[in-house]
């Protein structure tokens, strides 16, 4: 089974979780993505988000991880085409320092520039990530039907061979004990009494400023927020006020630490599994970076 497991990012505050791109868990209502606003920089992460982790990152395949994974695809993808006779356009790759951190929006939005720039919408694309995914679509339109066949058949397209080439001698791992663990201990975490104690008070700095949410998820699906639009002021206040109470009832910390505990025990629950975990995105990492080697 294919193992392309994703970070959990922001989604997981809203009741979801992390996703195998083969076995997607339920997702609750976001904000979508705002649109890029002229004159408007799209500030990199910061430390703080860049910093946080929970014991599940050793296992799962980073925005980092999944963009070596797609450089080396598209260079096996190239090759392959060659060999039938048609090019392949390969993408210009995203720098290091505009991709999501794995976490960045875990705990809902925490940094306060974010909030005041974009509220509960993720911010759009860093630059070099919006070149890529741009350069994505227009080969994808220039594609012929014949050269289209030839790189997404799924039975014998050159994408599909390139995934094959990255996972051989990989060892098969359980996607769905992975996506449950992910969904069943970040359920577990907004339940461990430190960190309703603290929901309790991160509750009550945001009535001091006039807003009535029991928790974070519920500032961020807010039915408000829920539109392809720009950020409203009220949306950019009420994230601002968020980030403000986060900050001084220490709710990221509070929560990030319970749900290490939970995930430390999920790991020693499941030796097996999660070494198999770990080494199939190592295999499929070792494999990607000869692949660019060679280049």
């Amino acid at each position: 089974m294919r193992l392309r497991l994703r970070a959990a990012v922001g989604a997981l505050l809203t009741a979801a979780t992390a996703a195998c791109s083969t076995a997607a868990t339920p997702m609750a209502a976001t904000p979508t993505a705002a649109a890029p606003r002229p004159g408007v920089t799209v500030p990199p992460p910061g430390v703080e988000v860049r910093a946080l982790s929970v014991p599940f990152d050793r296992y799962n395949f980073s925005t980092a991880d999944i963009s070596v994974l797609e450089a080396a695809e598209e260079l096996l993808v190239r090759d392959c085409m060659r060999r039938r006779g048609m090019a392949w356009e390969v993408l210009p790759r995203s720098a290091m320092e505009d991709l999501e951190p794995p976490n960045r929006r875990r705990y809902g939005v925490v940094e306060p520039e974010i909030a005041r720039l974009f509220g509960y919408h993720p911010p759009p694309d860093r630059p070099t990530v919006a070149r890529r995914a741009a350069a994505r679509d227009s080969r994808a339109r220039r594609l012929s039907a014949q050269e289209r066949r030839a790189a997404h058949d799924e039975e014998d397209g050159c994408l599909e061979q390139a995934r094959s080439h990255l996972e051989q001698g990989t060892p098969r791992v359980d996607e769905a004990l992975f996506n449950k663990l992910i969904s069943e201990t970040f359920a577990r975490s907004r339940r461990d009494p430190r960190v309703v104690q603290v929901f309790g008070a991160w509750s009550a700095c945001m009535r001091e400023q006039g807003r009535q949410y029991a928790d974070p998820l519920a500032a961020v699906t807010d039915r408000r927020w829920m539109n392809d639009g720009p950020a409203s002021p009220e949306e950019i206040s009420v994230a601002r006020a968020d980030v403000r109470c986060k900050e001084r009832t220490g709710l990221v910390p509070v929560w990030s630490a319970a749900e290490k505990r939970l995930q430390d025990d999920a790991v020693n629950a499941h030796p097996a599994e999660f070494r198999a975990l770990r080494a199939a995105k190592d295999g499929q990492l070792a494999a990607a970076r000869a692949v660019l080697a060679r280049g």
